[in-house]
């Protein structure tokens, strides 16, 4: 089997969950890491048992013999990576945000498909077995035509001025570009309809919040004493409430947080049409709700053998056994790879495309908030 030799931008938690992740397919190498500077590169080499480390991600990206980066680091970075990468000739999986404008994020769906190189923009809630079943069920006509789709992403991380995290200093939008987009393009993938006009309320409860001095890990800020910190004006919002029209009928509602205490990682999502409706919790991600007017509800536990066809792939363990956050890495580094094995095989991940519609509804958002009012998405 040949190997393809890739490369991890980034030492963070995303850093190791896309190694082990790329690890688990068989046919990708991670063989090498570029940090922030040297030394946590290296430090992350070590502990993962890459061979190769840096503290510039230029001298990977000028390596022919590394064929695809992650691009896993502040928001601010995506861009400049993403663009030297593709300009050399390689293929690019990219955490969400895309980047941090419209403007960057058509330049690199431009490249892209200029130089016709696999490209991902890591959306990976979709490839949960029933998130896959919830697409499926719709698309079978089974709850009949899509009326109303809300929900929430609820996480209490940044509940304290204390905690911190280089998101809070990441450009225009911290939550809803963090969170709200993975929401939002779970929305539209299951449902297969567009946002298309927003009416955002985006709050920033600390206006100021206590930046540690030196490295902490999240969590740990409210142990800090006060010469350990600097109080700095935050401009990035802590929650965010919309209202949404979609397609030619539908309407919804969202709300997301930061700051909701004792919610770790809340994604929910119902979608409610003129048959029935469905639901479901990525922190229970194997169940999924089955909503019914005149029979009774059901809630069908994860099962390959009972799943829709077009979900049934994204399960490898039998019924009984769960697949949860990281098994989704590898379900969408699989089919990313065997593109890049194979260019004419089906693109079955979102790709810089989906990035790009989730900053234009991002834009939107913020200029929904910033008037107080409508804003039609790009």
């Amino acid at each position: 089997m040949r190997k393809i030799q890739a490369a991890i931008f980034g030492t963070g938690f995303m850093g190791r969950v896309h190694t082990e992740a790329a690890r688990r397919l068989g046919n990708v190498e991670i063989a090498a890491v570029a940090g922030s500077n040297e030394e946590r590169a290296r430090a992350f080499a070590e502990r993962n048992a890459i061979e190769r480390a840096t503290g510039d991600w230029r001298e990977l990206v000028a390596d022919p013999a590394l064929e695809a980066v992650h691009i896993l680091t502040p928001n601010e970075l995506h861009f400049p990576m993403a663009k030297a990468a593709l300009e050399a000739g390689k293929h690019v999986v990219c955490e969400k945000p895309l980047a941090t404008s419209v403007a960057e994020g058509e330049e690199l769906v431009a490249l892209a498909r200029r130089t016709g190189l696999a490209h991902c923009t890591f959306h990976n809630i979709r490839a949960y077995p029933q998130t896959r079943n919830m697409r499926a069920i719709i698309e079978a006509g089974e709850i009949g035509e899509v009326l109303a789709v809300q929900g929430t992403y609820s996480q209490d991380w940044l509940l304290y001025d204390t905690d911190w995290n280089w998101r809070i200093e990441s450009g225009p939008s911290r939550t809803f570009a963090d969170i709200g987009s993975h929401w939002c393009d779970l929305a539209e993938f299951v449902t297969g309809q567009r946002i298309v006009s927003v009416c955002a309320d985006l709050n920033t409860f600390h206006k100021k919040r206590k930046k540690p001095k030196g490295p902490v890990e999240t969590f740990a800020g409210k142990t800090l004493q006060p010469g350990e910190y600097t109080e700095v004006p935050i401009t990035t919002e802590d929650f965010g409430a919309m209202i949404f029209r979609m397609g030619q009928r539908a309407r919804g509602a969202i709300t997301v947080s930061q700051v909701a205490a004792g919610r770790k990682n809340r994604l929910f999502l119902e979608v409610y049409g003129t048959k029935g409706g469905l639901a479901w919790d990525a922190e229970r991600q194997d169940e999924l709700w089955i909503g019914q007017r005149n029979s009774p509800n059901q809630s069908v536990i994860k099962d390959p053998a009972l799943l829709h066809e077009g979900a049934r792939e994204f399960a490898d363990l039998p019924g009984g056994h769960s697949e949860g956050y990281d098994d989704t890495f590898k379900q969408t580094l699989r089919r990313f790879y065997r593109t890049v094995e194979d260019r004419g095989a089906p693109v079955d991940y979102p790709v810089f495309e989906d990035g790009l519609r989730q900053l234009k509804i991002l834009e939107a958002v913020l200029e929904s908030s910033r008037k107080r009012g409508w804003a039609d998405v790009a």
